[in-house]
């Protein structure tokens, strides 16, 4: 059998009247990279939040390393980013990444590996809010990568940077799934789905498709992710031959 970090089964949420995912169902394997894409507000946060287990679901049911969503013991071994930085800004990189560390009870040593881990070492003892967006990015990420955890979850977390500092994150996740990690990241760059494993393409709160980068172009046949997403979107906007409100 195989072994699934993440199992969501005809997930709904509804807030504030509005039906925020539909019916989505999706199962994540162990040391996978699993990217969300889509327009912004088609619920890619909403459904992160959810396998995080700090969103109120409708219907349905997300397990996450073999536990219910949001579960005590998850704690720390889920890890996760928001698209906002959540650092202390009057505290250095070193003394946020100490501090969480207490919390998670992580030993020295790794906020030392943390720190080379996401390249802050030159900018260590600054404060945070004398850091550029991405480097703030950067320090949120390695709070994360504190406790070692076998899912991150990663909201758009390469927004605001240069395509060095993107292409070098892009190989820290690769190395993390290689060791084990499982991870789901957001995204509305259609280029930075090549790196992924599998997509899961929403739209409107739907899923749109899910497979692999390659298994959707050759399904769209088309060359790139961001054509294979709109031959997608115009496929579910065209009428069913089989839909009589369709047929002329």
């Amino acid at each position: 059998m195989a072994d699934f970090a993440v199992r969501v089964d005809h997930l709904d949420v509804v807030r504030g009247g509005n039906h925020i995912l539909h019916d989505i169902s999706l199962d994540v394997p162990t040391g996978r990279i699993l990217g969300l894409l889509g327009p912004s507000g088609c619920g890619k946060t909403t459904f992160m939040r959810a396998v995080v287990g700090v969103q109120r679901i409708t219907a349905g049911t997300v397990e996450v390393l073999g536990q219910a969503a949001g579960s005590p013991s998850l704690r720390s071994r889920v890890g996760y980013v928001t698209q906002a930085p959540s650092v202390y800004e009057d505290l250095t990189v070193a003394e946020n990444l100490s501090y969480f560390a207490k919390v998670l009870g992580a030993g020295r040593g790794r906020v030392d590996d943390v720190v080379d881990l996401v390249d802050l070492r030159e900018v260590a003892d600054r404060e945070v809010h004398h850091l550029s967006g991405g480097q703030r990015g950067r320090v949120s990420l390695g709070t994360a990568l504190l406790g070692a955890p076998d899912l991150l979850v990663l909201d758009e977390p390469t927004v605001g940077l240069d395509p060095v500092l993107r292409h070098d994150l892009w190989e820290l996740f690769d190395r993390l799934a290689a060791d084990g990690a499982t991870l789901l990241v957001s995204s509305h760059v259609m280029d930075e789905a090549e790196r992924c494993h599998e997509l899961l393409l929403l739209r409107d709160g739907r899923v749109l498709a899910i497979g692999s980068p390659e298994g959707l172009k050759d399904r769209t046949g088309t060359d790139d992710i961001e054509r294979a997403f709109l031959a997608l979107v115009a496929q579910a906007a065209a009428p069913s031959a089989r839909d009589p409100e369709g047929a002329s």
